[in-house]
């Protein structure tokens, strides 16, 4: 790909994002949101390969469904209630449709069918800012609506990616669609908690960032793609290995390792909140 297109590209990327994370009203966080998802589509299919081309074109129906869905709930809410300002969704047709408006753009269950697809027919680069940075937009806008979303649904989803995320992830060889199944196990921690402790979900998104980035950057480093190269490559880059042991190790959760605390943070949250339903 051209330098200057490609910078171009990355330049819109930030700009869609910061548009969206600083923005009081909807429908600049729509555009910020639109201005993302035409900024990352000519870099998941920069290869030119057909299944560049496909996840291309799954990326952009179903973010473009999400945003329209996202821009009719605020509609919808702007008619009821006059208000066009993100922190004051209160009609409940409108809370509803824009969870699963947001949960569709994060690649949440049930809507978590594009992501892997995606993400194995990206570029690892590709698959980290997808992974990374196009996640941020919207769990931005969780975070700033977090009072207003439906608490039912949004546990819901919560507890089915948590336990899909896990479960799918164990017949894979390709490490990109282990990584997006890690990505939805991860995505039901944050919106379990969302509607508890708001900051915990932040926290795990950041620490999630970290960990992700460490794992897509070596993986790029060692051009490895699937297991069965990856169980080799200890050869050549040892100390490299050992850190991406360590790094995925972290992702898991173990217990020693950073990315422990945020699940035993929010596990401690959740029990004091009394969710099991009262003893008759």
């Amino acid at each position: 790909m051209n330098p200057q297109a490609k910078l171009i590209f990355i330049f819109s990327l930030l700009l869609g994002t910061t548009t969206t994370i600083t923005s009081n009203h909807w429908i600049t966080a729509w555009a910020g949101l639109e201005i993302n998802t035409l900024s990352i589509l000519p870099l998941i299919s920069k290869s030119h390969h057909p299944r560049a081309i496909e996840a291309a074109t799954k990326y952009f129906l179903t973010q473009a469904t999400a945003s329209a869905l996202i821009l009719f709930s605020s509609m919808t809410n702007a008619w009821h209630t006059g208000q066009w300002d993100i922190t004051q969704m209160t009609h409940p047709t409108s809370c509803l449709i824009l969870t699963s408006a947001v949960a569709m753009k994060l690649g949440m269950v049930p809507f978590h069918f594009w992501f892997p697809e995606v993400l194995q027919g990206s570029p690892l680069t590709t698959g980290l800012l997808l992974s990374t940075v196009m996640k941020f937009p919207p769990i931005t806008l969780l975070f700033m609506t977090y009072h207003s979303l439906n608490p039912t649904l949004l546990t819901c989803m919560a507890i089915m990616s948590t336990a899909l995320g896990g479960w799918m992830g164990l017949n894979q060889t390709q490490v990109r669609k282990i990584l997006a199944f890690s990505s939805i196990s991860h995505l039901g921690w944050m919106a379990i908690i969302l509607s508890f402790n708001p900051k915990l979900t932040l926290l795990n998104f950041y620490l999630y960032v970290l960990m992700t980035s460490t794992v897509f950057l070596t993986l790029n480093t060692t051009k490895v793609l699937k297991l069965s190269t990856l169980i080799t490559t200890w050869t050549k880059t040892p100390s490299l290995n050992a850190m991406l042991l360590l790094a995925l190790l972290s992702l898991a959760g173990l217990p020693p390792l950073t990315g422990f605390l945020p699940k035993w943070l929010i596990i401690q949250e959740l029990t004091k909140q009394s969710m099991a339903p009262a003893a008759t």
